[in-house]
């Protein structure tokens, strides 16, 4: 950990001038090391909450502190950004029509970006994301040209190996290798160049506790640490994830097929709020949570059409169930359009509830997929 807080200070310096406002568990090892011991090294201060962290209770939060760096999870951001910013401009027909040109959403965004950083308190410089950003809400941060950076890591490594900070940022990257780190990739596909990334780092784990045949799965033979994640580096030195190694599905004809990816795409449509894709059946299947305002818009707009009230919606029951129909088609069509041809998918299906999240606000997949028999888990 200590040698973790040497190699930080390199990629994100702070000092005793810097606050932050602490939204995310202790027991999260990015938090820990990030939020509370370089805090403590640099002399910064961190204010934590007494209450989870919901919109309710952040908002308020984050004008009293008026943070100068803030560390976050993709899904907050990236629901701040569905519902905050893309949603508002795609359901206004008047500025929908802008914002799918491309010169006039960038103005939009940095109108938005301007707002975002006054609910953010105003002194920002330092908004730090704990994992690769969904590429459309990274987008928008380049765009709106709003102070971010990316950390790229894991628990055994303390956790990170490689960073970026705006505006020296690659678009769907998670930067270059941390002063210190030694990144390689392991088993590379010699068609599409990419393999597993693995690890030598001073903050690299010895080993888990009293386990020694999990230790010995997660190192190389020569004391590499496997990541488990797949990827690829560029001639910059720009590390590239394109998923987890547990999760891929081989397609039909040997494709290697990323659900991260697929998923990126389900959840860019404005009807979505987040994903999961599996397989079933030698088929690729969408578990789909609707975006809670986007339906409760949608639902506006059909009783203006059917000419009825909140009241009366009862006896249109059958008719929204066929537009909900209609509604898994239209983003069916949608991502297939934007995947390559063995990564379409062939069924949406409503998942009603959120999806369960570990403290990271990652979604537990092994309680939706069996990843050996490819069927849906019982719940």
């Amino acid at each position: 950990l200590a040698q973790q807080i040497n190699m930080i200070y390199g990629l994100y310096p702070i000092g005793p001038e810097d606050s932050m406002l602490s939204v995310l568990p202790l027991s999260h090892t990015y938090e820990c090391s990030l939020g509370m011991l370089y805090v403590f090294a640099t002399g910064a201060s961190t204010t934590y909450l007494q209450k989870p962290p919901t919109a309710a209770v952040m908002l308020p939060a984050l004008k009293k502190v008026r943070p100068t760096c803030f560390l976050i999870v993709p899904l907050i951001i990236e629901k701040v950004f569905r519902s905050q910013i893309y949603n508002k401009f795609t359901s206004n027909k008047f500025i929908k029509p802008l914002y799918e040109i491309a010169f006039f959403r960038r103005m939009l965004h940095r109108i938005a970006g301007k707002k975002l950083m006054q609910a953010f308190g105003g002194r920002l410089r330092l908004f730090i994301g704990g994992a690769k950003l969904n590429e459309q809400v990274e987008q928008f941060l380049i765009d709106a040209k709003f102070p971010y950076a990316i950390g790229y890591g894991l628990t055994e490594t303390a956790p990170l190996i490689a960073g970026q900070i705006s505006p020296a940022v690659k678009l769907g990257a998670t930067g270059p290798q941390m002063v210190g780190v030694q990144v390689r990739l392991d088993n590379i596909n010699p068609e599409t160049k990419q393999g597993e990334i693995v690890v030598k780092s001073p903050s690299t784990m010895v080993g888990y506790y009293k386990n020694e045949e999990a230790t010995a799965d997660v190192f190389t033979n020569d004391g590499w640490f496997r990541t488990g994640d797949l990827g690829y580096i560029d001639e910059d030195g720009y590390i590239f994830i394109k998923g987890r190694l547990k999760n891929m599905i081989l397609g039909p004809s040997g494709e290697n097929i990323y659900p991260e990816e697929i998923e990126s795409v389900l959840n860019s449509h404005v009807y979505v709020s987040e994903s999961i894709v599996t397989e079933r059946d030698g088929q690729l299947i969408a578990l789909v949570n609707f975006d809670s305002e986007a339906i409760e818009r949608l639902k506006d707009e059909l009783m203006q059409k059917w000419e009825i009230t909140r009241d009366e919606w009862n006896q249109k029951v059958d008719e929204w169930n066929e537009r909900k129909e209609e509604l898994k088609k239209e983003i069916e069509r949608y991502v297939n359009s934007k995947v390559n041809r063995f990564s379409r998918i062939a069924k949406v299906v409503e998942e009603e509830k959120e999806f369960e999240k570990n403290p990271s606000k990652k979604i537990r997949r092994f309680l939706y997929t069996d990843k050996k028999s490819g069927q849906e888990k019982k719940k």
